[in-house]
């Protein structure tokens, strides 16, 4: 299993969290990390954007969107811009994509969200054409009419990984694209929902095993601050309450709220907490790093305890 972390963008002034995410991706490549994962946040920062600027500060580690919304971008525009990444990374982008959910493609963006599964395929199929690098994307489906000479050719294969959640996206996932990309998603569910219909989908298709990432919540705290850490992922990631796609897949597993299925406790718990998820199935862990404290100053200290914790024990799962 590969570990990666999650950068990205969060609260703060534009050019403030440009430096820091800088900063971050610097540090995971010295650690050793093998991905790095940046959330496209609606209200926030381009992801792809961001990404671009990280592979300047970089030289090895894989940096990927975790995800960026289809509904937002015309498939070619979204080809020319990954691709163009990818180029910038010298081929170290994976391309995270998803149909996002109701409340921003339709509350925010004002677009319609019918047969999300439908115009991820007919999306696929557009970017599965520009990333050929055949001279030319050419796709006629039910949502798109396509004929766009494209003269960016991948500099190496650029992996595409797709949110899917349910039976019907995870057979779209296995049969046309490198793997998933996963959130509120705990052991069980991996195991007994996700890692089935996807690698059964993908070898029918004649396709490799496909990636399987997962987005987890991981504090380093003493024993007597777990609750402490689960109520603190509660508050400030939880997203089933107004996301059905999450409240579905929560029915799949055991835990009920991201906080439950977050890893948390000392460092014998957490890396047992890594190798539940990597007996699950999971192939890419995605670590979201959740300090605790009652100041910023507390805040900041955890943040940096974890950070030295799960990078010593990444390496023993390697």
């Amino acid at each position: 299993m590969r570990i990666g972390v999650m950068v990205g963008p969060e609260q703060g002034d534009t050019a403030r969290k440009v430096d820091r995410m800088l900063k971050d991706v610097e540090w995971a490549e010295s650690a050793g990390f093998d991905t790095v994962w940046v959330p496209q946040i609606p209200t926030d920062f381009d992801a792809l954007t961001a990404v671009a600027l990280m592979g300047t500060r970089t030289s090895r580690i894989e940096i990927g969107t975790a995800v960026v919304p289809l509904q937002a971008q015309h498939p070619v525009a979204l080809a020319r811009q990954s691709l163009s990444t990818h180029a910038a990374l010298n081929g170290r982008l994976a391309l995270g994509v998803g149909p996002s959910h109701h409340w921003i493609v339709e509350d925010m963006l004002g677009l319609p969200y019918e047969k999300p599964a439908k115009f991820t395929r007919d999306y696929l199929e557009v970017l599965n054409a520009a990333r050929a690098g055949s001279g030319s994307v050419d796709v006629e489906n039910d949502t798109f009419r396509v004929h766009n000479p494209l003269d960016i050719a991948p500099v190496a294969p650029m992996p595409i990984l797709v949110a899917a959640l349910g039976p019907v996206m995870l057979r779209l996932a296995g049969e046309h694209t490198d793997g998933t990309i996963l959130w509120m998603a705990d052991e069980r569910a991996i195991a007994e929902h996700i890692v089935p219909r996807i690698t059964k989908a993908a070898a029918e298709a004649g396709r490799p095993d496909p990636r399987i990432v997962a987005g987890v919540p991981v504090c380093l705290c003493a024993p007597d601050e777990e609750d402490v850490a689960r109520d603190r992922a509660n508050r400030i990631l939880a997203e089933a309450e107004i996301s059905p796609n999450y409240q579905r897949l929560l029915e799949q597993g055991e835990a009920k709220d991201i906080g439950q299925m977050a890893i948390v406790g000392d460092e014998e718990a957490i890396l047992a907490g890594f190798r539940r998820y990597r007996d699950a199935g999971v192939t890419d862990l995605s670590m979201r790093l959740l300090p605790i404290g009652n100041n910023r100053d507390e805040l900041v200290a955890s943040k940096y305890r974890t950070r030295e914790v799960v990078a010593e024990l990444a390496k023993e799962l390697r």
